[in-house]
């Protein structure tokens, strides 16, 4: 099919939605209930169970006997209560990384708290639409002793002034209700949403051509074909060539290979294949942390082109990366925020412990 279409449904037994555009997976949104103990997103009341000087940091007891770690021990004490946010995922056995910066998030706004001013997404141009939801922002929050900050999102552009605030106001009051909830034992204050609410907010700007919503609607559509072939480590690459995906404990390491292609630019032809399906790879896959790429063989004077073309293919990535460079054996360093659960622990269902 042609066009943005989003897909509801379920997968290995799941809730989940995917969105896909001119009939190729982009992205997918499965429900983590029983693999994780919290889903990203979440925010809960923690308490401070150790300042850890090392590593700058101090770990967290979360709801559920999970462990949370926030990279921000200034004027912590233990036993101290505060509310966070899980914002990634970690191994089986590992410390959830957590923020004290909250987000709550809308389809039209993103409430901040602990961070004030009124933004407009840079994806609204219109002067004229920038200045109106500037102004609603600031009369939301003209009467508020603590205010917090507000984002507008693209979508915003398109809504009416009522439905803006009708929704800014929902987000006001619960970022409120949530900051007077600080005191007491570890709680789950706010779940995150559940994939079909995801796709609602994070996904309908531009708006979807169609909306397929029914529980096989993943079979049907031919997504449940294609994301399992995301938990197959082999890529298939144009002209025969291919890479292999392995997620190991400490990093994921990637395998470029020219197949049967043994002219003097097969290798770089094969490496910028790679390259350019590499976030949607590890998107899908919901891998994360340290990668290293064993790039197939190519001169040294190809490094500029390759590089050109990753900076190239991670610009528009949501998720925090940074392209570390070229290690002394000649592979490529790249380090990527784990912001959501691998594939591979969803489809197996295993429950954390």
């Amino acid at each position: 099919m042609r066009g943005r279409q989003i897909v509801i449904g379920q997968v290995f037994g799941r809730d989940a939605a995917a969105l896909v555009q001119d009939g190729r997976l982009e992205d997918v949104i499965i429900d983590p209930a029983g693999v994780v103990p919290l889903a990203p997103g979440a925010i809960c009341r923690a308490k401070v169970d150790r300042l850890v000087k090392g590593q700058g940091g101090v770990f967290l007891r979360l709801p559920a006997g999970a462990r949370g770690f926030l990279r921000d021990r200034s004027g912590l004490r233990e036993g101290q209560s505060l509310i966070v946010q899980i914002n990634g995922s970690a191994e089986e056995g590992k410390a959830l990384p957590v923020s004290a910066r909250l987000n709550f998030r809308g389809r039209l706004a993103i409430v901040t708290p602990g961070a004030p001013g009124t933004n407009v997404s840079r994806r609204i141009r219109d002067a004229e639409v920038r200045d109106t939801l500037t102004q609603l922002g600031n009369s939301a929050l003209a009467d508020l002793a603590d205010p917090p900050g507000i984002v507008f999102r693209s979508l915003a552009a398109r809504a009416e002034p009522t439905e803006i605030s009708q929704e800014l106001a929902q987000l006001l009051d619960l970022a409120q209700a949530i900051a007077q909830d600080r005191e007491g034992t570890p709680e789950l204050l706010l779940d995150a949403p559940d994939p079909a609410e995801t796709a609602w907010q994070d996904w309908s700007d531009p708006q979807p051509d169609s909306i397929v919503d029914h529980p096989n609607a993943f079979a049907e559509t031919g997504m449940l074909e294609a994301l399992e072939a995301f938990l197959k480590p082999r890529v298939d690459l144009p002209g025969g060539a291919w890479a292999e995906i392995e997620a190991l404990r400490a990093l994921v390491a990637i395998d470029v290979n020219t197949g049967s292609d043994h002219s003097p630019a097969a290798g770089l032809k094969a490496n910028i294949a790679l390259v350019r399906d590499l976030p949607r790879q590890l998107r899908l896959r919901g891998l994360g942390g340290q990668i290293v790429v064993d790039f197939a063989p190519m001169p040294k004077r190809d490094r500029g082109t390759l590089e050109q073309s990753l900076r190239a293919a991670f610009k528009a990535e949501s998720a925090e990366t940074v392209l570390v460079g070229w290690t002394a054996m000649g592979l490529y360093e790249i380090s990527r925020k784990r912001d959501r659960i691998a594939l591979a622990r969803l489809a197996q269902g295993d429950v954390a412990g």
